[in-house]
């Protein structure tokens, strides 16, 4: 609750803020304020729509694309506060001035719709931004109906202050208040991040850094009020894991450190390029150490290429080399060997862990089955007498005739076993012994198989292995190419502040005028009355 009324109160007081500069500039100026208030409530059922649009579209979703949209949802809502507090950190102190410009300019294009559009496009940017950063918030968030509660008193203190500072009744230090506030969001923001990060990871976008970190049951249980701090306001879950700490840190130590950084401090706009090119250096350097520094691979115990069986067999050993390889079987003094072709070669997952299969398919004669059976036999192979045979209509013996397929699957990681199975699947087909038309049965059998704790043991080192591999690419790999990213955008920035700077500017005495004539009628309050 205490996030959305955060939320509701701030964006809520820039959006007031915007309409009553506008207001008070119009009612200086003797313009009517009808066509403001349109644009005002035409931006402002739009935003509401925006957010009820998307909820609509994402309960629609399947789970995983609904974790998907979350991730987009929050991502959006992250750069959308993070360029909201940035921008208002540079223009609170003179929003006002620049305001009254853009409304000059507006009414001199000689209508007041102009100004209506302006302040649509105002609220428009307000409204959306917040739509999109309370839905992101309602999703991490564990009540929503407090939530919402938040959101509706924030935005309705923010409507009071503002008319408040409108009409004077109400001195606020604009500067401390949106610093105080951009401090608070920042933090919401990132827990954004976090949340974002954990939705991406249920959606199946992200899979490396899962490593639990720290819990935090004690720091925030269930229905406490440091629980619903630190979890509903803050977005930090009891049980942290490894990106999403890092990302939680990688936004909130830059971005709190641009919001804290003392005006006094800041480098002149000369200076501007030197520092930029300084912290592109630092990024770089940082991610060339871990490129350098850290593995990309580690020695991790491979499977066994030799395990034992349960069933006919007692030993399998799997010679494979790429998509192809030969299965070879010994046991009770007989052995067999059979191929492994690319055809039957797929990629899947078995216990959690990413394996190469192979299933073998071959068909026999049954040649080893008797041919004749009796009613006791049937019942000796199925436990029972089949669906079909009755014993005093059916008394036999019965002529048997057998189709026998064999179903042979391996699964290997990196060339080790993971897993293996054969079974038998028999076709009996019973004539004569009273029947009067044939009857078909099934028989299935297992023939042989890894034991369970035998594969459960391997699949536990795979998965290990395929973890502490994937925790390897997290550093060694894309956080090198997040912050080398980031070093050349900043190096970017850095030539692009370099221009502005050595760019001349314009002689007064050969700039051409812009606009309409001093003495165009147009230009008039009176004309845009009209």
């Amino acid at each position: 609750m205490l996030a959305t009324l955060v939320i509701g109160l701030r964006e809520g007081l820039e959006a007031t803020l915007i309409v009553g500069i506008i207001a008070a500039f119009l009612r200086r100026n003797r313009v009517p304020l009808a066509p403001m208030w349109f644009g005002v409530g035409t931006a402002v059922l739009l935003s509401v729509a925006v957010g009820f649009g998307l909820q609509l579209v994402e309960q629609a979703l399947p789970q995983a694309e609904q974790e998907g949209m979350e991730t987009v949802i929050g991502i959006v809502a992250v750069v959308f506060v993070t360029g909201m507090i940035v921008w208002m950190r540079s223009h609170a102190r003179n929003l006002s001035t620049e305001i009254e410009a853009s409304a000059t300019a507006a009414l001199g294009r000689g209508t007041a719709w102009a100004l209506a559009g302006m302040a649509f496009l105002a609220v428009l940017k307000e409204g959306f931004e917040t739509s999109v950063f309370l839905l992101a918030t309602f999703q991490a968030s564990r009540d929503t109906g407090s939530a919402a509660l938040g959101a509706v008193l924030g935005v309705a203190a923010a409507v009071v202050i503002g008319y408040g500072i409108y009409t004077g009744g109400v001195r606020l230090n604009l500067a401390k208040f949106f610093t105080g506030t951009g401090v608070f969001l920042v933090f919401v923001a990132a827990g954004l991040v976090l949340t974002a990060i954990r939705h991406a990871h249920e959606a199946g976008w992200i899979v490396i850094g899962q490593q639990r970190t720290v819990d935090l049951s004690w720091l925030a249980p269930n229905g406490s009020v440091q629980g619903a701090l630190v979890t509903g306001v803050l977005g930090v879950p009891p049980d942290p894991r490894v990106i999403e700490l890092l990302g939680w840190a990688l936004y909130l130590v830059p971005v709190l450190a641009l919001s804290l950084w003392p005006r006094s401090w800041r480098p002149t706009p000369a200076r501007v390029p030197l520092v930029r090119t300084v912290v592109a250096g630092g990024l770089a350097l940082a991610a060339v150490v871990l490129a350098i520094g850290v593995p990309a691979t580690v020695a991790t115990p491979r499977l066994p290429d030799t395990v034992r069986l349960d069933g006919d067999q007692t030993s399998l050993t799997a010679d494979v080399h790429g998509t192809s390889g030969v299965l070879r079987t010994s046991g009770n003094g007989a052995q067999s060997e059979t191929a492994l072709p690319a055809s039957a070669h797929r990629r899947v997952t078995r216990a959690g862990v990413t394996a190469d299969r192979w299933r073998i398919t071959g068909a026999g004669t049954g040649a080893d089955q008797p041919s004749s059976l009796t009613l006791d036999d049937l019942v000796g192979l199925f436990g029972r007498i089949p669906v079909g045979i009755s014993p005093s209509t059916n008394p036999g013996p019965f002529t048997a005739s057998w189709s026998t397929t064999r179903t042979t699957t391996v699964w290997t990681v990196a060339g080790g076993v993971l897993d293996a199975t054969s079974s038998e699947r028999d076709v009996l087909t019973l004539r004569g012994g009273g029947l009067p038309s044939a009857r078909t049965t099934t028989l299935d059998r297992d023939v042989w198989g890894v034991p369970d704790a035998v594969a459960q043991r391997a699949a536990a080192t795979a998965a290990a292995a395929a973890t502490r591999g994937a925790e390897l690419q997290l550093w060694a790999a894309w956080l090198p190419l997040a912050l080398g990213s980031a070093a050349v955008v900043q190096l970017l920035l850095a030539l692009r502040d370099r221009r502005r700077t050595t760019t001349p500017a314009p002689d007064p005495d050969t700039t051409l005028p812009s606009g309409p004539p001093a003495a165009d009628p147009t230009r008039s309050p009176a004309y845009a009355a009209r």
